[in-house]
């Protein structure tokens, strides 16, 4: 015996096909109340006219309009009225689900983070142009520690003199010509200005990973969180991963060429930016990344069920378990 249901009407079905019971509601319905309806079946619940046929028959199986395991009946029709207004509803539902799927934070996330890589190797690229460019007229001067300020400094200056002033270097012996000092300056503005857009993106990027990953955001930071993440194609994929394969996120290339050629297996994928990891001796790396991409597996369990979010005392005793592996291992293996 089978209750069946749908958005505005339910019956109970016994094996031959016969009903036995049925409740109807013939009313009008606004299009608001029709999709409020629809989406309550979508969602597996049952709708007002099912729960009171539920009460009369508790050993009847609750089964939604479209199954395929009742056999075939005179299932109650909606009015054409009630259809017309289910249309519309229907449509209503569909527009809310693709703004919902839109506003996704899993996809936010990655729209950021793909931006943000795509500006930060477009900058670097230009910023290095930049360099060798001033580098020409001013061989003299060293950017080895502030090459990131070479931007900025040169777009608020009127002159490559008054730049060669700025550094405290010898002038150019022979100066740009004015077109060639406007392209240079816009050049420079160019690279400041990515330079300050990057940092809204990262900024984006932490304020967004620390609300949707909120404990793995605060052991391994929000960027690497969002970053991993991204790579697990969503935080519900992520926190169902097994730990060993978020040690070894971002290595994908790695780990097939160890499949097809044999090669050694990577030890540790995009969670090597984590200073525990690469701020650690080489022989040990292996087992920090073990140890914290189990905790990581925990963090993502936590905000993909929303428990309760890690705070600094977890923090504190993976780092205690990183200092005890650095202080169990200070010296590489015999070979």
């Amino acid at each position: 015996m089978w209750l069946w249901y749908s958005w505005q009407s339910a019956a109970i079905v016994n094996e031959n096909g016969d009903v036995l019971d049925a409740e109807i509601n013939n009313a009008r319905f606004s299009v608001h109340a029709a999709k409020d309806r629809l989406k309550l079946v979508a969602n597996g619940q049952l709708p007002p006219e099912a729960i009171v046929l539920a009460e009369r028959f508790p050993n009847a199986a609750p089964t939604a309009h479209g199954s395929d395991e009742l056999p075939e009946f005179d299932a109650p029709q909606p009015t054409m009225i009630q259809m017309k207004i289910a249309d519309e509803a229907a449509l209503m539902l569909a527009k809310e689900g693709v703004a919902i799927s839109a506003a996704d934070p899993n996809r936010r996330l990655e729209h950021l983070l793909r931006a943000s890589e795509e500006l930060r190797t477009l900058h670097l690229t230009m910023e290095a142009r930049l360099v060798e460019w001033v580098g020409l007229f001013l061989p003299s001067a060293r950017f080895e520690t502030n090459r990131s300020q070479v931007a900025g400094k040169l777009s608020d200056v009127d002159s490559l003199s008054d730049f060669a002033s700025l550094l405290q270097v010898e002038d150019a012996y022979e100066q740009p010509s004015d077109s060639e000092w406007k392209a240079l300056r816009d050049w420079a503005v160019t690279v400041s200005n990515q330079a300050r857009q990057l940092d809204r993106l990262e900024h984006a990027i932490r304020l967004l990973a620390q609300k949707h990953l909120p404990s793995t955001s605060t052991l391994v930071g929000p960027l690497l969180a969002a970053r991993l993440c991204v790579e697990a194609h969503g935080r519900a994929r992520l926190a169902r991963l097994p730990s060993g394969t978020v040690q070894v996120l971002g290595a994908e290339k790695a780990f097939f060429s160890h499949l097809r050629s044999g090669t050694a297996p990577p030890k540790h994928g995009h969670i090597f930016m984590h200073p525990w990891i690469s701020r650690s001796p080489r022989w040990i790396r292996g087992k920090i990344a073990r140890m914290l991409a189990s905790k990581i597996s925990i963090a993502a369990r936590l905000d993909a069920f929303e428990g309760a979010p890690m705070g600094q005392d977890d923090v504190d005793q993976v780092e205690a378990k990183v200092e005890a592996i650095r202080k169990e291992f200070p010296k590489p293996p015999r070979r």
